[in-house]
């Protein structure tokens, strides 16, 4: 799975659920909300007040892209 500032959180959560560590990492504990599941990357980093560029890096990596 390829990342961006885009992509909803929700999707990447059904990819792999261990993912869940890095939205608990910038405060996102709510990751069993309906509405955070449909927020992107973008959105949510937003509204925690964290890098979007930052995480998007570190999902990547998880999911081996470069």
């Amino acid at each position: 799975m390829v990342v961006t500032r885009n992509t909803n959180i929700g999707d990447i959560l059904d990819a792999d659920m261990t993912t869940g560590k890095y939205f608990m990492e910038i405060g996102m504990h709510c990751l069993g909300c309906p509405s955070s599941r449909g927020e992107s990357i973008e959105q949510a980093c937003m509204v925690h007040g964290t890098d979007a560029d930052e995480l998007v890096a570190k999902l990547n990596a998880h999911f081996g892209n470069k």
